[in-house]
């Protein structure tokens, strides 16, 4: 059962989100608020959600802002921006703020539902038009030399399956080893990165700092 919460400041919105996503086999949303510092106050008293759906604009503290203090106190929580902002500044400051995902909210809920999936699954969901955007961006032409960095050449192969879009099963089964096993990679790319989140390593690798 993966276990979602949602901040949103519009309530219709957020009542019709919350309904959908409670009524969906393998997911539940108890927890349902309008700005930062109603989350972080119900997450020091409650059980905490696995996925969090977060606008930007928000009464009081933003939605990048709050998932550095999320982030923080929280790591083991994934963020997914649900937002009308689909400028670069906005999209890269979430993603290296900790989101793992970054959806516009004209995205239909089964699409939603879909996406919470596939990140517990180790995807990063985006939009097509936001990556569209972080694709552009990483195409520009850059004569700078690749910065080297320390991981493996298994660890580089598994920050190349993230790039790809691959979920962590599907990574286990490109280079024939257990989930397990990619998990661990995963902890070790983390700590030599210094990042918290997959789309973290995935900026990372798009503007050739691995």
């Amino acid at each position: 059962m993966i276990n979602v919460g949602i901040v949103e400041d519009n309530e219709k919105i957020r009542d019709l989100i919350q309904r959908y996503l409670d009524m969906q086999d393998g997911l539940t949303c108890k927890a349902a608020m309008e700005s930062v510092e109603d989350m972080l106050d119900y997450l020091e008293k409650e059980s905490k959600p696995d996925v969090l759906l977060m606008d930007i604009q928000l009464p009081g503290m933003s939605g990048i802002e709050g998932i550095g203090i999320i982030k923080e106190k929280y790591p083991d929580i994934e963020i997914i921006m649900l937002t009308v902002y689909h400028d670069s500044h906005k999209i890269f400051d979430s993603l290296m703020a900790g989101a793992s995902g970054y959806l516009l909210k004209h995205t239909s809920l089964p699409e939603i539902k879909e996406s919470i999936e596939n990140l517990a699954a180790g995807g990063a969901p985006m939009s097509p038009q936001i990556a569209r955007k972080v694709i552009q961006h990483f195409n520009k032409p850059d004569k700078k030399k690749k910065t080297e960095s320390d991981l493996t050449p298994r660890e580089q192969d598994i920050v190349n399956g993230l790039v790809d879009g691959l979920s962590y099963k599907l990574i286990a089964d490109r280079f024939d080893i257990s989930i397990d096993t990619v998990r661990a990679h995963i902890r070790n790319i983390y700590k030599k990165l210094h990042v918290n989140s997959k789309a973290e390593v995935i900026t990372k690798s798009l503007r050739g700092e691995i």
